[in-house]
Parts: structure tokens; C-alpha cells; sequence
């Protein structure tokens, strides 16, 4: 199976620290590289990391915050710089065009890629491909501002041996599982449902209903806790989400693995983010993003 993982480039909020850079992550799902938020140093954290302009296919921006698109100008000249071959494309809200044809057009330089620009402008899918479905869900910040979600169909899981069983094997195999039957037997008889994997990512917002839409079911959500919830009247007032609140999110959701980021400068420990967390009840799998780490995706549920 092919690489499915989340690369994180950078966990601070507003203000960068020795340890965290702007936001910045890299959800590498098969073929496909999306890159979620390029904060300022974005292009300099994908080299750290391993990452390469061509393996980017997509650029999804939540909002037209500094920490969450200073680094488009960088990025965007990269894939120019290296001439990648394929076209990439950029979603973002478009109340914010503006700031995206500054910031792609910061600089003079030779513009040599294909970067298709569709920007988002309500809720619903902004591509569908054989291999998932990308949305956008509007969220509640002082500026408009979107989370993603990514879909793949359910499918079916082949069983040995009940084809061994019928005799189907070979390129009768794959025959089966795109017509539904063969001689007689039916893809229900030799496999079992596969349900596809769900990812979504969520960033500055406070508690709305779009927060929840985008979590239902995730294997992976990855999500702001900007604060600690000794704090929440800050965050309210900022339009973000505490870490106890991420937790409560999660736990509703039904998610499998809950990725905490975004974290604000005034706090030295992640630990107590994961603390608040768990204390709101989340009971799988969490990580603590730090920059620079690779969290791989949880394997389809059984």
C-alpha cells in the first residue's frame, strides 16, 4: 500500500518560537501531496523534511492569516523554480483572492508551473477523483475561513480464500470487483466491506456546527488547540479552540487518531495540551505535533 501520512512542517500559531515554525503540513496520501497552510518558512521546513515541490499536487489555505499563508509566495515560486511537471492545484477561500495573487505574485520571477487556482466559495466538494473526495466546510474565525476533508470511497476487501473456493483467480480477480459478478458469483460472496478512510483538518475556528461535520468519522483529524482551557475566554474571543475542546470534538466524532497543533507561544509544554485532552475524554490514538515529525495515517479499520 502506498504511503499515507501527515508531514508537519511547522505547530505555532501567530508567533514562531526556537522550537515551533509557522504552520505548515504535508498530507502525502498515494500519489497525491497536499499542502495544507505554508506559514512563513515553509519552503526551508519541506526541505528539513524531505519533501519536494513535485511531490505537491494540491495547496488547500484555510484563511488569509500571516501564519497560515506567508509562505504561499515561497512555495508557489519553488514549483515554478523547479519546473514541476504536473499541474498543481491551489483551493482557498475566495473572499481572500486578493491576498493569493499578491502573495503569488510577490516577486519577480519566472512563473514556469501550472498552478490552477479554485478558490472555495460555500460548502461541498472541491474535487472528486476514483480515489477520494475533497470538501470544504466553512468554519467561524474573524475572517473567513474553511476546513478540509478528505474522503475515500468504501470498497471491498477481497478474501482469499473463498475465491480459491470458486476458481477466480488472476485477472478474473479484478473482472469481479468492477462488474459485481462473475459466472455466477457475486463480489459479496469472496470479500468483505472495506471502509475507505476519512481525514480532515481544522484550523482557526472557534465551536461551530462545521467543526463537527468535518470530524465525523475521521480516521485522522488534524486540529487547532491554540489554547489551554483555563484560557477559553481568549480563545472564544480569537476565534480558536482549546485543547480540551479538540479532545471533546474527537471523542464525539468517533476519530481513531486526534493530531493536536497550532499551539500558542505563551505556552512552554505541549504535554499539557494532551493532558486536556484526555481529560475531555478522548480515548484513541494522539499525537502532540511537533515540527518536523511524520504521523503515518491509522490502517483501514477491520
Amino acid at each position: 500500500m502506498s504511503a499515507r501520512e501527515l508531514v508537519v512542517l511547522g505547530t505555532a500559531s501567530q508567533v514562531p518560537t526556537r522550537l515551533r515554525n509557522h504552520n505548515g503540513y504535508v498530507l502525502r496520501w498515494d500519489g497525491e501531496g497536499i499542502l495544507f497552510d505554508p506559514g512563513e518558512g515553509s519552503q526551508r521546513q519541506m526541505l528539513h523534511a524531505g519533501v519536494a515541490a513535485h511531490d505537491l499536487t494540491r495547496i488547500c489555505v484555510t484563511h488569509f492569516h500571516g501564519d497560515h499563508s506567508l509562505g504561499l509566495a515561497g512555495v508557489l515560486q519553488r514549483i515554478s523554480l523547479d519546473r514541476v511537471p504536473h499541474p498543481v492545484t491551489a483551493h482557498y477561500p475566495a473572499s481572500g483572492r486578493q491576498f493569493f495573487d499578491r502573495l503569488r505574485y510577490a516577486t519577480a520571477y519566472h512563473e514556469a508551473a501550472d498552478v490552477r487556482e479554485d478558490p472555495v466559495t460555500e460548502d461541498g466538494p472541491l474535487a472528486v477523483t476514483p480515489a477520494f473526495t475533497l470538501s470544504a466546510v466553512r468554519l467561524s474565525h474573524p475572517v473567513e475561513s474553511y476546513g478540509y476533508r478528505l474522503t475515500e470511497p468504501d470498497g471491498h476487501r477481497m478474501l482469499p480464500d473463498r475465491l480459491a473456493a470458486r476458481g477466480i483467480t488472476g485477472p478474473d480477480i479484478g473482472r469481479l470487483q468492477r462488474e459485481g459478478t462473475l459466472r455466477g458469483v457475486t463480489l459479496a460472496e469472496v470479500s468483505e466491506p472495506r471502509p475507505g478512510q476519512r481525514f480532515a483538518f481544522v484550523m482557526d475556528t472557534r465551536m461551530c456546527p462545521g467543526v463537527a461535520v468535518l470530524a465525523d468519522g475521521c480516521d485522522m483529524l488534524v486540529i487547532e488547540s491554540t489554547f489551554l482551557d483555563e484560557d477559553a475566554d481568549l480563545a472564544v474571543g480569537h476565534g480558536h479552540l482549546t485543547a480540551g475542546q479538540a479532545g471533546a470534538v474527537a471523542r464525539d466524532a468517533g476519530v481513531r487518531h486526534l493530531v493536536l497543533t497550532h499551539f500558542s507561544q505563551r505556552y512552554p509544554d505541549p504535554a499539557a495540551f494532551a493532558a486536556q485532552a484526555r481529560a475531555a475524554g478522548f480515548t484513541g490514538e494522539l499525537t502532540t505535533a511537533q515540527d518536523l515529525m511524520r504521523v503515518p495515517v491509522p490502517k483501514r479499520r477491520g
